[in-house]
């Protein structure tokens, strides 16, 4: 809700009056479409791989049950567009990827060897525990040492390396691979997904007609050099001033996981220290 459009957000709309609400799953929309018939209901998809599935699965209830009034906004991204673009960025500093745990018990990892091997880098699929992070450092590291770049899964308790088929099977029938424009990084080719054209009926963007819509990025948000490596978020001369994690200005203030949030909560102030005086011992 509080991810910044390019004059207001969702919270601002439904202060202004706007029926904007939150469902812990697709599916609730659905029913929400159901019980009111004269009204119009939009389900924001969004997300990586991992929440695609069951958004997909709710566009084929909804075709398979002749709901009419229920449409979904989509705005869907992929993980190994996002890597190449970020590698081939000419200032890339990025050596290696812990490769999203939930991402891949999806997808699988068959489209991350040819990356490792083109980028000669380290590609670590690690969960999201404490140490599984640690685990995927340590992995990481070990392979840079060593000059080696191979995919890795050091999550094997959720990651089949053929990931899951069925949810597989559910994506390549109601989407299709699009561009999708990136915030702080610009469009990246065959990055997203879209409804394809067996599910057109319930695509929000073509049947409310705002597809062509132009989105402005505030000027003074760098989270596209923060996704490169290129800044660190405090670096950044809003960071903590007009972008906090209440007022966001780009993706990675606005989710808990993104890198300015984590900056912003766990940062470290400079503070003017001096030796500690000898204590008396007891």
């Amino acid at each position: 809700l509080r991810v910044p459009g390019t004059g207001r957000d969702l919270f601002q709309v439904r202060g202004e009056g706007g029926d904007v609400r939150v469902v812990y799953s697709p599916l609730d929309a659905l029913h929400i479409a159901q019980q009111n018939p004269d009204r119009e209901v939009v389900f924001f998809g969004i997300g990586f791989e991992t929440t695609a599935p069951p958004n997909a699965m709710t566009v084929y209830q909804a075709r398979k049950l002749g709901i009419k009034n229920f449409s979904l906004l989509v705005s869907h991204v992929r993980v190994p567009p996002a890597i190449k673009a970020i590698m081939e960025s000419p200032n890339c500093r990025v050596q290696g990827f812990l490769a999203a745990g939930h991402v891949c018990s999806v997808m699988g990892v068959g489209e991350y060897p040819e990356l490792a091997d083109r980028y000669r880098v380290p590609i670590v699929v690690t969960g999201f525990e404490p140490l599984d992070i640690l685990e995927g450092v340590r992995r990481s590291v070990l392979q840079l040492e060593r000059g080696e770049h191979t995919v890795d899964n050091a999550y094997p308790r959720a990651v089949r390396p053929e990931g899951n088929p069925a949810a597989q099977a559910m994506l390549a029938d109601v989407f299709e691979g699009t561009d999708r424009a990136w915030r702080g990084i610009g469009v990246i080719p065959d990055s997203g997904w879209r409804l394809s054209s067996r599910y057109r009926d319930f695509d929000a963007e073509h049947r409310f007609s705002v597809g062509d819509i132009d989105t402005r990025e505030p000027a003074e948000c760098r989270s596209g050099e923060v996704l490169q490596g290129l800044l660190k978020p405090n670096e950044c001369a809003a960071f903590g001033t007009t972008c906090t994690p209440r007022n966001p200005l780009g993706a990675t203030m606005v989710s808990s996981e993104g890198a300015c949030a984590a900056y912003y909560l766990y940062r470290r102030l400079d503070i003017t220290t001096a030796p500690l005086e000898a204590s008396p011992v007891a």
